[in-house]
């Protein structure tokens, strides 16, 4: 009985080994695409009208007064040009892009005050645009203190993950007592949203999200906390997506995006903080909700936020990273193993 188990083992031990593993990956190409200002970081990355758009926050450096958002441009990926420079008198922060039914651009950011006086630390913004050059006048959104954080688009309706925001200083004393919690909105033309759960997750300073759907309406949200328990979570709901079921990943990120792959498999491209801080490619299992890193981005210290778009059998991703001195902008290209 011994021997024949022992053969058995031996014999589903390659299987087993083999639906373990992953599919290979490679990294195609990395290519520094913005380095023109002191510090650039936070970034999303969309392909409209065969031309690229990548967004991302420019300033003095990582927390600064002086926030702007800037647009730039590419037809090939390979070279790119200023589109436009989103400016405020508040501090301007982490553009996120999307096409909405319409095909226009859309940008979704946050004003941040950062005076000890101010009544509230964030404004949530959106801006529209066809050409990705010429913007709209940014329009307030949302619940103030609520940063909407990402708008994804399902079906003709805007989905956006938000979560209260604090400050400092006075303004932290004056939100003492509120709840940190993690809020979904919904719009159906990107300029008046409305709250669909108010509290969806309140655990641990859940913050920064992404939501991403499913071909049978499944939508799964991946979530940072930070706090005391520092590992992110995620989510499952199904529509009208106003009940969540909730699992630990045990492994703690920040910027969290993800996609699906035309083959089904989901990858998020997270900052993960184990050894050394870095971006990395991670494959998330959303039955157990776990994520396993299988490669890792030329990155460091001050890095991640990604942009994540599949276009002709490649994942391409913006990032921005210190790991080069100065903290820049950063174009990948990644291969997949059929």
């Amino acid at each position: 009985m011994h021997r024949l188990l022992m053969s058995l083992a031996v014999c589903l031990f390659p299987m087993l080994l083999s639906a373990a593993e992953p599919a290979g990956a490679k990294i195609v190409e990395v290519r520094k695409i913005w380095d023109k200002t002191p510090h650039s970081a936070f970034t999303d990355l969309i392909r409209l009208n065969d031309r690229w758009y990548c967004s991302f926050r420019v300033g003095q450096g990582h927390v600064s007064k002086d926030g702007s958002l800037q647009v730039i441009t590419s037809s090939d990926g390979q070279t790119w040009e200023s589109a436009a420079l989103l400016s405020d008198t508040m501090d301007l922060r982490d553009p996120k892009l999307s096409i909405t039914p319409q095909g226009e651009l859309m940008m979704v950011g946050a004003k941040a005050y950062h005076k000890p006086g101010d009544p509230f630390v964030r404004q949530s913004i959106v801006s529209f645009s066809k050409d990705g050059r010429e913007w709209s006048k940014p329009l307030d959104v949302a619940d103030r203190d609520y940063w909407l954080w990402r708008v994804t688009w399902h079906k003709g309706t805007a989905y956006g993950t938000a979560y209260r925001s604090f400050g400092v200083g006075a303004q932290t004393t004056q939100l003492a007592g509120t709840q940190r919690e993690a809020r979904l909105y919904k719009s159906t033309d990107g300029r008046k949203f409305e709250t669909l759960v108010a509290s969806a997750y309140t655990e641990g300073f859940p913050n920064e999200g992404t939501v991403l759907f499913m071909p049978d309406d499944t939508c799964y949200w991946l979530l940072r906390r930070d706090d005391k328990a520092k590992t992110s979570v995620l989510g499952t709901s199904h529509p009208p997506y106003t009940d969540w079921s909730w699992k630990e990943t045990g492994t703690k990120i920040g910027g969290p995006n993800f996609i699906r792959l035309p083959d089904g498999r989901l990858v998020a491209v997270v900052r993960l903080y184990d050894k050394k801080v870095r971006t990395a490619l991670c494959w998330l299992d959303p039955e157990q909700a776990k994520l396993t890193e299988f490669l890792t981005l030329p990155s460091g210290g001050d890095t991640s936020y990604t942009g994540l778009v599949w276009h002709e059998g490649l994942l391409w991703i913006s990032y921005y990273s210190s790991h080069e001195g100065k903290t820049s902008i950063y174009l990948a290209k990644v291969a997949f193993d059929k």
